[in-house]
């Protein structure tokens, strides 16, 4: 197989994987009788809409937007399909914004007013790098214990195991090896694209970017945090980016690393019907990329 131009990623679902290309999103899910459903559609990116929006350190947080948005629908559908209830697999785009605020709101009071307040028993504000140092450390391990206690609930564990087989599917791929599951097992559960090092690279910049902010009162320091989450958001998307487009660097080694430990724990060795599942969800987004290189 010629080396892919795209790259292509997704997201693991309920019995299923999401896949998406440059133009086109496709889910594949496996029903509780053993067959293989898939949804195939237009990407809906928001930066068709808004071209000006495609800026560095702005694109960032919208492209994080775009993937909430898929991720929401693709889980949806996966539900549906999973528990044999295909016709109310689908959500409008009112449930899915709702639900995106809500767990928006939550993840800002576990992930940002949380750590702040243990972090102000433990010391005084005042004391601006140290404690920043603290609140990060405490942001760290609240989320690191969080992705840890999911992983034991056995339905979290099947979730983490079609994330391994997206990722074995993707490395097949961009070595340039035939799509089978044959050619994909051997690869790793681990990527570096994987949205979980994105996540774990939001966390360790917001140290260094909060510590830049200076001494503040309780409700503006508070404020700041949620003010700046796009901006880290945008600047944490471009490293990983650029980390993406210079693997071979000593630096981008670094950077990815915090990520890619602690995808061993948000993914698993899949079995081979997951890997299919995975390698479904593909194939048709390469199989359009195809079509529309004939055409031109």
């Amino acid at each position: 197989m010629s080396e892919c131009k795209y790259n292509y990623g997704g997201q693991a679902v309920i019995e299923g994987v999401m896949m998406r290309g440059p133009s086109a999103v496709s889910v594949a899910v496996r029903d509780p009788g053993g067959n293989i459903h898939l949804d195939y559609r237009p990407l809906p990116s928001i930066f068709k809409r808004y071209p000006r929006l495609n800026l560095p350190l702005v694109r960032g947080a919208f492209a994080l937007y775009d993937s909430l948005m898929l991720g929401m629908q693709a889980l949806a559908f996966s539900a549906g399909i999973a528990s044999g209830e295909e016709e109310e697999s689908r959500l409008s785009g009112s449930a899915i914004a709702g639900t995106i605020a809500l767990g928006l709101l939550m993840g800002i009071g576990f992930f940002v007013i949380l750590p702040n307040l243990l972090a102000g028993f433990l010391i005084p504000a005042k004391h601006n790098l140290v404690f920043n140092l603290i609140e990060g450390a405490v942001r760290i391990t609240l989320f690191v214990s969080y992705v840890f206690v999911i992983s034991m609930n056995k339905d979290i564990r099947r979730v983490f195991q079609y994330h391994g087989a997206e990722h074995k599917v993707i490395n097949a791929l961009e070595a340039g090896e035939g799509l089978s599951i044959g050619a994909a097992r051997p690869f790793s559960t681990i990527h570096p694209r994987c949205g979980t090092s994105f996540v774990l690279l939001v966390l360790l910049l917001s140290i260094v970017v909060f510590s830049l902010v200076g001494e503040q009162g309780w409700f503006w320091r508070l404020a700041s945090r949620v003010l700046l989450l796009p901006f880290i958001a945008g600047l944490s998307y471009e490293i990983i980016k650029l980390a993406g487009r210079h693997r071979s660097k000593a630096w981008s080694s670094w950077i990815v690393a915090p990520g890619l430990w602690l995808q061993h724990i948000t993914t698993g060795e899949p079995d081979d019907e997951q890997i299919e599942v995975a390698l479904a969800a593909l194939e048709p987004l390469l199989a359009d990329e195809a079509g529309k290189g004939q055409a031109l």
